[in-house]
Formats: C-alpha cells, structure tokens, sequence
C-alpha cells in the first residue's frame, strides 16, 4: 500500500461496508434504551427490534454468496449500501414497533450481504503476503462503525434522541454506494467469466505491474478444475473447509460477542450504572476495539491465524468466568461494578485481536475459487444464526438466571470453541488463495488413499 497509494481508496471502499455493518450493529445499544417509551416494547419486543436485524442477514447472506457469484463482487456492494440506506431511513422515522422491525430487517439484508462480499472483494484483491492484513480493514472497518456509533449515542443520550442515532447511518451508506461506482471488479471474478484482460489490467494496477504472471497462471489452473455451485460445496474434498467455516462463523457469535456490542448499556445500567455513564462505558470499549484491532493487522500474517484464535480463546474464556464469578459472589457492589468494566474490557481486547478479524479474513480463504461466494455466504448465514440466537435469548436469560450464569454458559462455549479450532481449522498465513485450494485437494488425496489402505488391511 505504501508503493501504491492509490489501492488506499480501493480498500477503504471496499470496507466501508464493515463500518455500516458495526454502526447499525452499535447504535442499537443506545438507542434501544430511549425508544422503550415511544413504542412501548416489553422485553420481549425489545429483543424482537435488536434481534430482527439478524433474520435480514440471515436472508442477506444466504441469497449474497449466490448473487455476487453471479453478477460480481462490486454490483452486490452496491446493493448492500442501498439498502443500508433505505433501511436507515426507515427505522429513524419508524412510528410504531412493526415499522421498526420491518425496516431493521431492511438494514439486516444489507449486514447479510456485506458481510459475505467484503471479506471475499478484500480477499480477492489482495496479495497473499499481505491479504491478512488487507482482510482484516473488514473488521477494522467494523470495529470503527461501532465506535462512532457509542459516541453517536452518547452525544444524543441526554436529549433521549434516539431516531437521530440511528438515521445518521445513512450518511456512509450514500458514501459507500458513490464510492464503489469508482472501484474496480475483483479479477479472480472477471477470470470465472471470461474477462480476462479486464482482470489482468487490474491485477497489474494492484501489484504494480509486477509478479502477476505466476498468480495469472495459478487463477487459470484452478478455474479449469471447478464447476461451481451448491452441488461442488457439498462435495467430500470441499467438506473440511465447510465445516471449519461454519463452524468458525457460528462459534465467533455464540460465544457471547455480540451480547457485549448489543447489550453494553443495558449491562452496565445492571450492574448500578447511569444511562449516560452507561453509553460513555461503551465508547470506551469501541475504543479499545479500534485500538486492538489494529495491532491485530499488525501481527496477523507475522503470528498466523490459528494461533491468535486460540489464544483469544483463552483470554475470553478467564474473563467470562472472572466476570461470573465476581458477581455471583459480590453482586450489588462497587468491586462487582468495576470488575464488570474491566472484564468486558478484556473481552473485547482479545477478541479485537483474534476472533474478530481472523475470522472475516479466514471465511473466504477456505473456500475454492468457484464456490467462494456461496461458501462465504452459506458461512455468514450460520455466523448471524449464532448472532440471532444470542441477542435474542439474552435479555431474557439475563432475566431468568442473571448475569453470573449467562456468562459461565459462554466460557463453556469458549471452551468448545478452543477445541474446534485446535482440531479442525488449517493454518492459512503465507499461501495464495490457489495454494489453499490445492492443499485442500491433496488432503482429500490422502484422506482416500487411507481410507483405500484401511479398508485393504481389513
């Protein structure tokens, strides 16, 4: 990026949906505290008009990967920010609780497709030497949207201006959709349909005219191997890399990531703070959000991705039970308060470091080039079904058992989580996404040739 400054626009754009993603995705913590009273929600509806953006991205994701295979990475950007824009309209000037979850599931149509095509354009468009750090602008991208939604919120708390927080995302929708007008198609895309020079012309621009010749040719093998579609990601050789995305989405989430993002206020307020001493809480957490996850593209193709997911596990999995633990035996006290804080805090450092970013950057590596759209979207489908089951059992567990229980529930999940990656997720840092895909192939090799072999020694 420093030899070619003007990639510095194309990535910005191309992440710029992560930053709407974590705006709409933040700003409901917020405002979710205000509008109790305009529309009359219940506990119950509460979680409906948090929860509702999740059912939209469940639909958004599961019919993106299909579409951006299609029509190509950029046209389905475009249409993410549209809809972003539009539902962004509609839940400020929402009037009634239908109204607002109608338009929340707008918005989730947007987070579902974005969150399926911008990690694999910002793939797709990146060297290997570097796509870790370039695939993780996604999650920076995010992390930024959250941050500005927490200060968005707190500057609207004491006039309770709830519909101003949450319209102000159409600003970098329109943004976004201008932007990615200007940005090129991914070249990987344009070589699965037959647009060659296009895509070598593009190739040249991102790398400078140099070495493109040797990953023009490793694109071609690979395009000449695959079918693509939903029957090729069903296959046995393609298995291993479903499996390690689904469960790598749906686990990210379940864990209780988003309880934290959704819910932070509503967490603080819990444990004796203020509605606005509640929302400054959360600014700085989106803070140190940024903050890690930035050091997080610093080391992420230094470290590699599988070692940063479990320590992450690690250090969420203690700060959970810590967290438990104190307010189970300390409940109502100032040390309970601040334990909670710090806690939280914590959480969120290793998660910015780890789960977070990797996770985006990992999703579209697994996959081969034919079935890379669908694999992602099939992926990002299972990662908010996770995201949907937890902000919506949350507010009435935490009513239920409390908050020590629902988080000792999340450490048990930290703990599965940490033995999924340990036994079924392959390292990915330094290799092209071609070099991914055949490793993927030659392990299918070997796995039939021993299964060939035990069944002869049978």
């Amino acid at each position: 990026m420093k030899k070619n400054r003007s990639n510095i626009w194309l990535y910005f754009f191309g992440a710029l949906g992560g930053a709407l993603y974590g705006y709409d995705t933040g700003v409901i913590s917020g405002a979710i505290l205000f509008m109790k009273n305009d529309l009359g929600l219940t506990a119950f509806t509460e979680g409906l008009v948090v929860s509702s953006l999740l059912v939209g991205a469940m639909l958004g994701s599961g019919f993106a990967g299909k579409l951006t295979d299609r029509f190509g990475r950029r046209k389905a950007i475009m249409t993410a920010a549209l809809l972003f824009f539009i539902g962004g309209l509609g839940v400020a000037l929402a009037p009634n609780t239908e109204v607002m979850v109608l338009f929340r599931i707008v918005i989730g149509l947007a987070v579902g497709g974005s969150t399926t095509i911008v990690p694999l354009y910002l793939s797709e468009l990146a060297p290997k030497e570097t796509r870790g750090a370039l695939s993780s602008l996604n999650q920076l991208m995010i992390t930024v949207g959250i941050l500005l939604s927490y200060i968005v919120n707190y500057i609207f708390a004491d006039a309770e201006a709830w519909r101003w927080m949450l319209g102000l995302a159409t600003v970098p929708s329109l943004l976004l959709l201008v932007g990615i007008m200007f940005m090129p198609e991914s070249p990987r895309w344009l070589f699965t349909n037959g647009e060659e020079d296009k895509a070598r012309k593009i190739l040249e621009k991102l790398r400078g005219g140099k070495g493109i010749d040797q990953e023009i040719q490793d694109i071609k093998e690979t395009e000449k191997q695959e079918e693509g579609g939903l029957k090729e990601l069903l296959d046995p050789w393609v298995r291993p890399a479903l499996i390690a995305g689904l469960g790598l989405a749906f686990l990210q989430q379940f864990i209780g990531t988003n309880t934290i993002i959704y819910y932070a206020p509503k967490t603080f307020t819990n444990v004796g703070f203020g509605n606005s001493a509640s929302i400054l809480g959360t600014v700085g957490i989106g803070t140190v959000n940024v903050i890690m996850t930035l050091i997080a593209i610093k080391i992420i193709d230094k470290v590699g991705r599988k070692p940063l997911l479990l320590i992450g596990n690690a250090g969420m999995v203690i700060s959970l039970i810590v967290l438990a633990m104190v307010n189970l035996f300390f409940d109502n006290t100032a040390a309970a308060s601040w334990t909670t804080v710090i806690c939280l805090g914590l959480f969120i450092v290793v998660f910015a470091v780890s789960w977070g970013p990797v996770v985006w950057v990992m999703l579209p590596e697994l996959f081969p080039l034919h079935v890379r759209g669908i694999g992602t979207g099939v992926s990002t489908l299972m990662l908010h079904v996770g995201t949907l089951i937890v902000s919506l059992t949350y507010p009435i567990l935490m009513e239920a058992i409390g908050i020590s229980y629902l988080f000792l529930i999340y450490a048990a999940i930290g703990i599965i989580s940490f033995l999924f990656v340990r036994f079924k997720v392959t390292e990915t840092k330094g290799k092209s996404l071609e070099e991914i895909e055949q490793d993927l192939r030659n392990r299918n090799g070997r796995d039939k040739a021993a299964g060939n072999q035990q069944t002869v020694n049978t």
